[in-house]
C-alpha cells in the first residue's frame, strides 16, 4: 500500500497498539493482519515527519522493517520500532518510547585516527568540548562506545580531554517516554529542538572525522 503525504501531525495511539501487538506476536501472520495499520499510522507520520525537517537537515531514509536474523539465534521476522536516518542523525519510535540521536556511533580505523588527532589538537579539541557542553545544556546524553581504559597508542595519559580520546564513537541520545503529547505538535518541536541543539556535534564530526575511505563488509 503507498504511504500517504501528508502534513505530520505526531503519531497516535495505533501506531503504539501495533508495536505493543507486534511484541506480543511477532509473526508474518500477525504483519500481514495489520499492514494497513502499519502503513498509515506508522510509516506514514514518520515519512511526513521526515518530509517537514527535509528543508532544515536534509533527507532522511526510514529502516525496513525486517530484522536480518541471518546471524542472529534471534529469529523474529520485525523490529519492535521504526528508525530513519537523517544526516548524521536518527530518530526511532517504539511502544515505550520516542528517541532521537546523534554522532558516530562506531568509527573506522581511519575515522577514529582523525578524530583522535583532531581532539588532541587544542583548538579542534576545545570546539568539541564546547558541542558536547552545548548539547548537554539541553538535558542530551553524550556518550562514547567501546572506550578505552588508558590513553590511546601514541597518546600520553596526562594528555588533555583523556576521556575525550578514550572514545571508539560519540553518541548524543535522548528518549522521551510516550504520553499523548506524541499525537501532537510537541513531537515535531522535541525532534526538532535535539537535531538543533546536536547540529554543532555534528558539524564537527564531518568537518574533522568525515566518511570512511576504508572498504566496508558487507552482511
Amino acid at each position: 500500500m503507498a504511504v500517504r503525504d501528508e502534513a505530520f501531525r505526531g503519531w497516535p495511539a495505533e501506531a503504539l497498539q501495533f508495536y505493543e501487538g507486534l511484541e506480543a506476536d511477532n509473526s508474518k501472520t500477525y504483519w500481514a493482519a495489520h499492514q494497513q495499520v502499519y502503513d498509515e499510522m506508522v510509516l506514514g507520520p514518520m515519512t511526513a515527519l521526515l518530509a517537514e525537517l527535509k528543508s532544515e537537515f536534509g533527507k532522511g531514509k526510514v529502516f525496513r522493517p525486517n530484522r536480518d536474523v541471518r546471524f542472529s539465534a534471534d529469529k523474529s521476522p520485525y523490529k519492535l520500532h521504526i528508525g530513519a536516518t537523517l544526516g548524521l542523525s536518527y530518530i526511532q519510535l517504539s511502544a515505550k518510547a520516542l528517541a532521537a540521536a546523534s554522532g558516530m556511533h562506531r568509527m573506522a580505523a581511519d575515522q577514529l585516527d582523525r578524530y583522535r588527532h583532531a581532539v588532541a589538537d587544542e583548538q579542534t579539541g576545545t570546539d568539541l568540548e564546547q558541542a558536547v557542553r552545548d548539547a548537554q545544556r539541553h538535558g542530551i546524553e553524550v556518550h562514547g562506545h567501546d572506550n578505552l581504559k588508558t590513553a590511546p597508542k601514541g597518546y600520553s595519559i596526562d594528555r588533555p580531554r583523556l576521556a575525550l580520546l578514550q572514545h571508539k564513537g560519540l553518541t548524543a541520545w535522548r528518549e522521551w517516554p510516550v504520553a499523548r503529547w506524541l499525537a501532537t505538535a510537541t513531537t515535531t518541536q522535541r525532534i526538532t529542538g535535539f537535531l538543533r541543539a546536536t547540529q554543532p556535534l555534528n558539524d564537527w564530526l564531518i568537518t574533522h572525522v568525515g566518511a570512511t575511505t576504508l572498504p566496508q563488509r558487507r552482511r
